[in-house]
């Protein structure tokens, strides 16, 4: 039709169209008038020709060509519209006399409602050069921008389009008369006529308009790009009539525009007008056209003609596209409306060295005017294409040339030599012929040369869909691997012919050829061959068919057929054969047989052989040539139909009803008879009236058991949001800086959804219900309701401004991750450029405009999820989607996986599944009858699209049901079983429901102006019935909101209860058991979810125009829905009986789940209605069964008392006139639907499952679910229901989307059983987006990597499976985790050892901000660890200890590894961080600018002599550029010498003195090492120490850090050995400093003797002060709040006379620090992992080296032995955070050489053994086997000591733990030290630990030990042992036995450690 309001009409062009109906139903047997071809050149008395008289300027040409490809910077061959002529013309001719155009000297007047404005066209749109100079303005190829004048402007010009064959050349001449433009400013096209055109651009002319009065000049582009004035057009010679000869050589451009097909344009070469229809609209912004006839009906010639249209050839350049390999378009090529006439003669065979791509086939583009005679076929502009009103083809990319015809060198070069066309090689398309047979047959291009079609050529249709098939791609090596062939075996020409005849012998009458059946053959054909060849070895020759042979072959295979293959073989050219088969179809007798196929065989000495195939059969040339339109394009012909008045006979015919009364006038008698009385609306017969009145008031009971789906989210959701979760996560690992999830504390959000009213409330409603704003912080509680409607958006006109109010949130807030859902994404997938011109389809473009725009796509903070049921779209070679970003839903088939839910999902698998069960009434059905009635009526109106048909047929079914129920049974017979049971169903389960709930019944239709009409139709037909109250009809417009009578609404309000007044229904779902039907429109259904009320599916119209997955799996998807568990097992138990048991079987273990199947129906898909009419006895009609007769309804069914059915018993005793009831538990409260109720055999046709009716009392609640019944086309159900018979290609196999096409015809099958991951790859394989698709601009680079978007994910699930629950799931758990990522989780354990601690005498004053070092040094030391993590380590002991009962503890042995309390914390602004965090502030902290390089960092040794390790240690610093200030360097060499060390006396604020160091070691990515927020962003000295093999690893993650890489020897080192080193190079360094700065004047002791010692998982600090004690609270409390480091170090650093304490600390968090009144402010004890550490005063006292657990413990043992003061401040608390990986992690203990892999894990005991002993030896440290065996070692080693406190083992010089169950007694042998007091103790044990010279034999007499008491000595190798034995005269008093000698188990070469135990005497 074409307008550009997709449908809907204004009133002026109404009229227009209605003036031409009428002129069209004047014309309908008028003789065929003489055709344009025949006229162009061919004039009587002319003969072809000579081609000196055609010889086109060759330089023109090549001009020509130079010009397009400078334009546009690449050769961009768009279509010619003036294809459109022939069509236009032809009916032009038809219609009137005058093929003059019409002259009107006064102006017509415009169309009601134009615009007239001077400068602007009808359509208001501006024209004018000085507004469009700096527009880029696409023309379509053969097209000049012209400039007119308009007399009453004279200062501007206006910008036109024209076809330059129109125009005339540089000397004036060739300009062919008439006219063909377009309007630039509403894209209009197709003018004829300049009148007509002056009128629309608003010339307002008062003379006649001519082109060469007011088209001035050439319109040209400067350099710049700007539209400016070019030469004036040379009209000189144009007034006299051009010869012929002249007009031969109009430029030629077209020719060549149209000579390459390239596969991704979109016309695919042919395109078929539909009858009256089509006027192609190019796209030429995308170079796509887009054939949606989009002729303004304003243009009185126009509408009534069918519109010829050319080959469409659009693309881009002849190689890039024409390579770009084949593509299909589901099975239907994408024909373009007319067939190439004869395509440039070109070769047959495929030449060598051309792949299928590169062969190019010349098209023609339609015929100037009427007034020149034909065009010579060779001529530059190719012939006329053959017209061909049939519905118009797929505007579809498709790479491959549609014949195969190597494109000559010499086009490219833009000489093409006309050729005299041979005799015999047209074809004269008889006059009448669709007229006179009844078929518009369609010509499948075969192999080799279309011959050229003249006379009625709108009778014949010519498709492309086969001929990609015989074009044999050139496939990678690669790729014929993975299909079995070898690059040699290709099939001859003959082989090709032969399997095509065989191919079409086995199609069914009611089959069509698809493509992708076909390449499936082909392919196997190849292989068999490849493998005879391999077995045999023979060569090609030997299995190809002589040409000989093929005749009489080809006959053979045929004769197989029952005539309805007819082959015909001819010698000179396919011209006879076609010729020959349209003759013997004109002479046909309408009761002749005709055969559905005939085979032309040309076989050719000269050129090989060549064949096509003319399709002949009634059904399956509509089909074919229906199924060459895009879905738009059919809706479009559909509407132009309905509005021309096309449709009047079928109209009519429709006016009586089957037994031929006037239905009108029955309707109205029935009225008169009921008066005002109407069907009782509820809980009543059909027969009962009651008065309207009494009707409308009627309210049911409230019943509130309507199940208002709560908003639930289920596992398989929960599961999925958790893959969507886990994927994005990924995306930020994935280390290519797309994502960084560490930078967001916030989500936002917005969905997207597609031009659906309804679908936009459904997404609202969910919103609502999941509560996900609230739960992201987006919008408060209250307001959450209102303000939802904010995050939904609608694809349509107002998205532009929502979307920038939404892209300004964005990027105003850095720190949202906001999420953009685009769902239904396959839906209007195309491009804004070929979107941006064309009329009529509001949406183009629209969704590429906003997903895939710039802005979208380099959002750092907008993560883009496509959601999708049939992604196939988007999983292309081009897709912007990474593979690994597509989230598939959860497979559904594990039923035992998901044994917790109660609902199952039942798809479009299950349903191909149940046609296997075995039931009698199946799910899926298609009603034979009613395809028999829709073929009788094809076959009489053969030039109505089949929609149309079927749609009148199916009003026409449903109206004589209703009647056939209520009033006239005698219309019984002549309705479908199918129609009759499912009407009858739909108005009688609401009188038997007291509330009145019944089913809902889904009829899809998808044209709007046939949904409007059947809802009109059905409407009056239950109003006039009275059935107005009983069931409602509903149009279900995506555009329009639902509108529901009000008293509908009322009893939908009654059910819910709903306190609302205002309440009215929005979504489908808000319908739940209101009996309607909803007749369901527009072009896709959106994904809308329906309610569990509905059962019916009626898809009887979507049959041979769903050729595409996508469209048919979409239609099908209406039914998907989750159903009760028994359901899907149900029918499996069906399988399993046998005939016998059927009435007594008693079903499986969980009687009351089990599902009711009906066993004995009469399958439906016969569609036999078994009782005689009207024997349905709820229809009020006598009914001839009774209960009592034997029940064809024998169902699965377990009634509460078992009563047997089929004994016609019911359960409680039916009263008389109450329809039977079928009691069931499992189904609670329903009633079987009447046609299963009733056990009479007549109700022929019902379902297997009983769906829910009336609640029966004492049944339990319980809803179960059940799936739809889905009523399908034949066509539909042959595809869908093949699984079945596994002969047919089931719908997987389509080509997947009407926007893509195949790459390849030679490609492996896709199986059905692939997962949807396997299915994606193959797609993004196999197939490539066309090019009006919005991806195919993402074509990539050469090197063939696509650009995907890094941020963008694909979430796809099956259709109504629950993923909008789903990705709501997933933007709240999202939320989650960024708030996961801004928490962090600190250890939150009680202090240990409280009740041993020594009580202090000395009180503290509660206030003082720092210790008084006189009170503080009076303190005594509390030698008590109390960190909790040291819970599992052996007590210190002191006196306090010894009085504690010690109970034997259960814990385990191997406790280490025991969970430790954490609590989740938010992170401050004060936090340490890990490398994950990234800031604006903190980024230069962190990374390094681009400038500077990793090489800006200098390395340098660092050398000073120890006198521990009694050798000079090297360590290394790595210093970055940026902080060199700290350090000093030599003046010569930059030399290291020393790091800068503040005073004392310093009193800068802004400033922490002491340099801080941080071991760290496997945590260069987890450690807490970014202080800069802790610090407040001051300058600070940090330094890290690592290992030196870790070094790498922590340079790259903090490059901007100070290193210290500890030497090589260190490497498997423990923490005490960092320690060490760090305190002997800050000793060496203090030395080093006061050294420096004493020569500058500064005393020694002036120098900052600190250093900071802080372990790598510190992340917070807080600050406890003791609240003011008011008089509510009576408790005094404490607060605390959160501080940055920087001022815990400043205070800590500020205390009064700090040179005098050895170590400062700060107490370990833990919840209960708050609750507790406030210790006193200062401790003298342990403190760990954060400590200010006095190296001056500690400088004797050492960190042991060697130790690997406990080395703080040790460390200040030992200080405060040594009298040092170490204070801790109880006023800070220090959160460490858990970390999981890394730090002092245990040594994975392994053998040293390992035989067998898999090894038992050795155990603690065994990392000791006898000396020389065969004992396995361990790769670990001698020192960490020794600590690890001490720990486990206790109850050996020590027996006398365990639990036993007051005898504690003594140790000396050492504390080691050996187990929490043993005390130890730490004693220095330090003269002078202190100790603890041991007076009276007796030790139950001693240990003695690489002791010194200071420990002597004296010292240990001085202790006393029990009887029995153990000994163990270790030492550095066995001499020192013996040594050390004698030394100590250990033999005195404890026996050593020879076993009792002991190593760690390290071979010698790792140094292991002995040891000595012995017994006390």
């Amino acid at each position: 039709m074409g307008n550009s309001y997709a449908g809907q009409l204004k009133s002026a062009r109404f009229e227009e169209a209605l003036h031409n109906s009428i002129e069209a139903s004047l014309r309908c047997s008028s003789v065929v008038p003489r055709p344009i071809f025949s006229q162009l050149y061919l004039d009587p008395d002319q003969h072809p020709f000579s081609p000196a008289d055609v010889k086109p300027k060759v330089e023109d040409l090549d001009k020509e060509l130079v010009h397009r490809y400078t334009q546009n910077g690449s050769l961009d061959f768009s279509n010619n519209p003036t294809a459109n002529e022939m069509e236009d013309e032809e009916e032009d001719e038809e219609m009137s006399d005058s093929n003059s155009p019409p002259i009107p000297y006064s102006q017509k007047p415009a169309p009601e409602g134009s615009c007239t404005t001077d400068g602007f066209c009808q359509a208001g749109k501006d024209l004018r050069l000085v507004s469009l100079c700096m527009e880029q303005i696409e023309i379509p190829a053969g097209f000049l921008l012209v400039g007119a004048k308009s007399p009453n402007l004279p200062e501007h010009i206006l910008v036109c389009a024209v076809d330059k064959r129109f125009l005339p050349d540089d000397h004036g001449k060739n300009a062919l008369l008439g006219f063909s433009g377009n309007c630039i400013g509403c894209g209009e096209r197709g003018f004829r006529y300049f009148t007509e055109f002056s009128n629309h651009i608003n010339l307002k002319l008062t003379t006649q308009p001519k082109k060469q009065k007011h088209l001035k000049y050439y319109l040209v582009r400067s350099s710049q790009g700007v539209l400016s004035k070019g030469p004036l057009i040379c009209w000189k010679e144009c007034r006299s009539r051009q010869s012929s000869a002249a007009c031969h050589s109009a430029k030629p451009n077209s020719s060549v525009s149209s000579t390459v097909t390239p596969e991704n344009g979109t016309a695919n070469g042919y395109k078929s007008g539909f009858s009256q229809t089509d006027s192609p609209v190019l796209s030429p912004a995308n170079s796509a056209v887009n054939l949606s006839g989009t002729q303004e009906l304003s243009r009185n010639k126009n509408l009534v003609k069918p519109l010829a249209l050319s080959l469409q050839i659009v693309g881009k350049t002849y190689t890039s596209d024409a390579a770009n390999g084949n593509s299909s378009n589901g099975g239907r090529t994408n024909p373009s409306s007319s067939t190439p006439a004869r395509p440039v003669p070109h070769s047959v065979s495929p030449r060598p060295g051309f792949a299928a791509g590169d062969q190019a086939s010349m098209s023609s583009s339609g015929p100037p005017k009427k007034r020149h005679r034909g065009w010579y076929p060779g001529s530059p502009v190719p012939p006329p294409a053959l017209v061909v009103p049939v519905p118009t083809v797929r505007p579809l990319a498709r790479t491959e040339p549609l014949l195969s015809v190597p494109v000559p060198q010499s086009m490219l070069t833009g000489i093409l030599q006309p050729r005299p066309i041979p005799a015999g090689e047209t074809v004269i398309v008889p006059e009448n012929l669709l007229s006179n047979s009844g078929v518009r047959p369609v010509i499948l291009i075969g192999y080799g040369t279309l011959p050229y079609f003249y006379g009625n050529v709108g009778d014949i249709v010519v498709s492309p869909l086969l001929v990609n098939c015989y074009k044999i791609p050139h496939l990678e090596n690669r790729d014929l691997d993975q299909l079995g062939l070898n690059g040699s075996q290709l099939l001859s020409v003959e082989n090709m012919i032969l399997l095509t005849i065989q191919y079409l012998v086995r199609l069914g009458p009611d089959q069509i050829p698809l493509r992708e059946e076909f390449e499936q053959i082909m392919l196997k054909a190849m292989q068999e061959f490849t493998l005879r060849e391999r077995s045999l070895q023979l060569s090609a020759q030997c299995i190809s068919v002589s040409p000989g042979q093929l005749p009489w072959l080809a006959r053979l295979i045929a004769s197989v057929s029952q005539d309805l293959v007819h082959v015909i073989v001819t010698q000179n050219s396919l011209a006879e054969g076609i010729s020959e088969t349209l003759r013997t179809l004109s002479e046909v007798r309408h009761q002749q047989r005709l055969p559905d196929y005939v085979v032309a065989i040309c076989a050719s000495k000269i050129r090989g052989n060549e064949f096509c195939v003319v399709v002949l059969g009634q059904y399956q040339s509509r089909a074919l040539a229906e199924s060459m339109l895009t879905t738009s394009e059919f809706l479009k012909e559909i509407s132009y139909e309905l509005i021309t008045g096309k449709v009047s006979f079928l109209a009519s015919h429709f006016k009586n009803t089957s037994l031929g009364d006037d239905l009108d006038k029955l309707l109205e008698k029935m009225q008169q008879r009921r008066g005002d009385n109407v069907v009782t609306p509820f809980n009543g017969d059909v027969n009962e009236c009651v008065s309207s009145q009494e009707a409308a008031a009627m309210i049911p009971t409230q019943n509130l058991d309507v199940d208002n789906d709560t908003f639930q989210i289920y596992q398989p959701q929960l599961t999925v949001a958790r893959k969507l979760l886990s994927q994005v996560c990924a995306i930020a690992d994935s280390g290519n800086q797309s994502l960084d999830l560490g930078h967001f504390s916030k989500v936002d959000f917005i969905i997207i959804v597609p031009r659906s009213e309804v679908l936009v409330q459904q997404t609202l409603q969910r919103i609502r219900q999941s509560g996900v704003l609230v739960d992201l912080g987006l919008e408060e509680n209250g307001t959450a309701y209102q303000r939802a409607e904010k995050y939904v958006v609608r694809l349509d006109n107002e998205i532009q401004t929502k979307f920038e109010v939404f892209m300004r949130r964005v990027k105003q807030n850095p720190y949202t991750l906001f999420v953009l859902v685009h769902d239904n994404s396959h839906v209007e997938l195309t491009s804004v450029i070929s979107g941006s011109l064309s009329h009529g389809e509001p949406s183009h473009g629209l969704a590429d405009r906003v997903i895939n725009c710039r802005e979208v796509l380099e959002a750092f903070n907008l993560l883009v999820l496509q959601v999708s049921s049939f992604p196939y779209a988007l999983q292309t070679q081009q897709s912007r989607i990474s593979s690994a970003n597509e989230v598939h839903w959860i497979p559904l088939d594990s039923v035992e996986e998901m044994g917790s839910e109660e609902k199952l999902y039942f798809g479009l698998n299950e349903y191909s599944k149940s046609l296997q069960w075995g039931i009698t009434s199946p799910l899926l059905r298609c009603d034979e009858t009613f395809e028999k009635m829709v073929n009788t009526l094809l076959e009489r109106y053969p030039r109505l699209h089949s929609m149309v048909i079927r749609c009148y047929l199916l009003i026409q079914q449903y109206s004589e049901a209703l009647m056939a129920l209520t009033t006239m049974a005698s219309l019984r017979d002549h309705s479908t079983p199918e129609t009759l049971s499912i009407m009858d169903d739909l108005i009688s389960s609401p009188g038997k429901d007291k509330s009145g709930r019944g089913h809902m019944l889904i009829i899809r239709v998808p044209s709007v102006q046939l949904a409007m009409l059947a809802k009109e139709r059905l409407q009056e037909v239950r109003d006039k019935l009275g059935l107005q109250y009983r069931f409602e009809i509903i149009l279900g417009n995506p555009a329009s909101e639902l509108n529901v009578a009000s008293h509908f609404v009322a009893r939908l309000k009654s059910w819910r209860g709903n306190d609302q007044e205002e309440w009215i229904p929005r979504t489908y779902q808000d319908l739940e058991g209101l009996p309607c039907i909803v007749i369901l429109t527009g072009k896709d259904p959106l994904g809308e979810t329906f309610p569990r009320s509905l059962k019916y599916c009626d898809l009887r119209l979507i049959d041979s125009s769903y050729l595409t997955r996508t469209a048919l799996e979409q239609e099908v998807g209406l039914a998907c829905c989750y159903v009760s568990k028994e359901v899907i097992r149900g029918p499996i138990v069906a399988l399993d009986l046998s005939e016998k048991e059927h009435e007594r079987a008693s079903v499986s273990e969980n009687d009351s789940d089990e599902l009711l199947i009906d066993l004995e129906r009469p399958q439906s898909n016969s569609s036999v209605v078994t009782g005689t009419s009207g024997s349905i006895a709820e229809n009020g009609v006598s009914s001839s069964c009774t209960a009592q007769k034997q029940p064809s309804s024998l169902s699965f069914q377990n009634a509460a008392n078992s009563s047997r059915l089929e004994e016609g018993v019911s359960p409680e005793a039916p009263t008389p006139g109450e329809p039977l009831k079928q009691e069931c538990d499992s189904l609670g409260h329903q009633m079987a639907s009447s046609t299963t109720s009733k056990p009479s055999s007549s109700s022929s046709v019902s379902q297997a499952f009983q769906w829910p009716g009336q609640p029966i009392k004492g049944c339990r609640d319980f809803h179960v679910s059940l799936p739809r019944i889905v009523i399908l086309s034949k066509a539909a159900y042959c595809l869908l229901g093949s699984q079945k018979s596994g002969q047919l290609p089931s719908s997987s196999s389509l080509l997947p989307h009407a926007d893509v096409s195949w790459v390849s015809s030679l490609r492996p099958l896709l199986h059905k059983d692939m997962t949807s991951e396997e299915q994606s790859l193959y797609y993004r394989q196999w197939t490539a987006a066309r090019q009006h698709h919005a991806d195919y601009s993402n074509q990539g680079d050469a090197a063939g990597s696509r650009s995907f978007h890094p941020r963008r994910l694909l979430l796809t699930g099956p259709p109504q499976v629950g993923k909008t629950g789903s990705y709501l799931q997933f933007l709240r758990i999202l939320f989650r985790m960024l708030i996961r990522l801004l928490e962090v989780d600190v250890y939150d354990e009680e202090e240990i050892n409280i009740n041993h601690s020594e009580s202090n005498d000395i009180s503290l004053s509660e206030r003082d901000p720092w210790p008084d070092i006189e009170n503080f040094g009076k303190m005594p030391f509390d030698v008590s660890v109390h960190d909790p993590k040291y819970s599992l380590m052996s007590p210190v002991f002191t006196e306090k200890l010894a009085g504690i009962k010690q109970e034997a503890k259960k814990e385990g042995k191997f406790e280490e590894s025991r969970k430790r309390e954490t609590v989740s914390m938010m992170l401050t602004k004060y936090a340490a961080y890990n490398t994950f965090h990234h800031c604006e502030q903190c980024h230069q902290y962190m990374d390094i600018s681009p400038a500077s390089q990793m090489s800006d960092s200098t390395l340098h040794a660092f050398t000073f002599s120890s006198s521990m390790l009694g050798e000079e240690v090297q360590l290394h610093f790595i210093i970055p550029k940026s902080k060199e200030s700290h350090f000093v360097f030599s003046k010569q060499g930059k030399h290291l010498e020393s790091m800068r060390l503040p005073l004392v006396s310093d009193k800068n604020l802004n400033v922490v003195k002491s340099p801080i160091f941080t071991p760290s070691s496997g945590r260069h990515e987890q450690g807490l090492l970014n202080l800069y927020h802790a610090m407040e962003g001051i300058s600070h000295l940090h330094l890290l120490v690592v290992k030196e093999y870790e070094m790498p690893l922590y340079r790259k993650y903090w490059p901007n850090h100070i290193m210290l890489v500890l030497p090589g020897m260190f490497n498997n080192a423990g923490v005490g050995a960092a320690r060490f080193l760090i305190k002997e190079l800050s000793y060496h360094n203090l030395e080093l400093e006061r050294n420096r700065l004493e020569e500058l004047g500064v005393k020694r002791q002036c120098v900052w003797p600190f250093i900071v010692v802080m372990d790598d998982s510190c992340v917070l600090w807080n600050i406890h002060s003791a609240q003011e004690q008011s008089s509510q609270s009576m408790e005094p409390g404490v607060t605390s709040k959160n501080v940055s480091l920087k001022s815990v170090l400043q205070h800590i650093e500020a205390t009064p006379k700090i040179v005098h304490y050895a170590i400062l600390g700060i107490q370990k968090w833990n919840s209960k620090l708050n609750s507790k009144s406030l210790k006193s402010p200062f401790s003298r004890c342990h403190v760990h992992d954060f400590i200010l550490l006095n190296i001056d005063l500690t400088q004797n006292v050492q960190y042991d080296l060697n130790r690997y657990f406990c080395e703080d413990v040790d460390f200040n043992l030992r200080t405060n032995s040594s009298g040092l003061l170490i204070c801790r401040f109880n006023n800070f608390s220090l959160m460490k955070k858990h970390i999981q990986d890394g730090g002092q992690k245990d040594f994975n203990v392994k053998p040293k050489l390992s035989l067998s892999e898999s090894i038992a894990p050795i155990l603690p005991l065994q990392y000791v053994c006898a000396p020389d002993s065969e004992h396995t030896l361990l790769a670990a440290p001698a020192q960490f086997l020794l600590e690890k065996f001490l720990q486990h070692a206790t109850y050996k080693l020590f027996p006398k000591a365990i639990h036993n406190f007051r005898s504690p083992i003594l140790a000396i010089d050492c504390y080691l733990n050996v187990g929490p169950e043993v005390a130890i007694c730490y004693v220095s042998s330090r003269p002078h030290s202190i100790n603890v007091n041991c007076e009276g103790v007796y030790f139950s044990g001693l240990l003695l630990y690489l002791c010194d010279s200071f420990v002597g034999a004296d010292l240990l007499k001085k202790f006393k030990f029990l009887k029995g008491a153990t000994l163990c000595v270790i030492c550095q190798d066995r001499s020192s042992l013996r040594q050390t034995i004698v030394r100590l005269e250990l033999e005195d008093e404890w026996q050593f036995r020879l076993r009792d000698e002991f190593q760690t188990a390290n071979s010698s070469e790792d140094k292991p450690l002995y040891f000595l135990t012995g017994r006390h005497v």
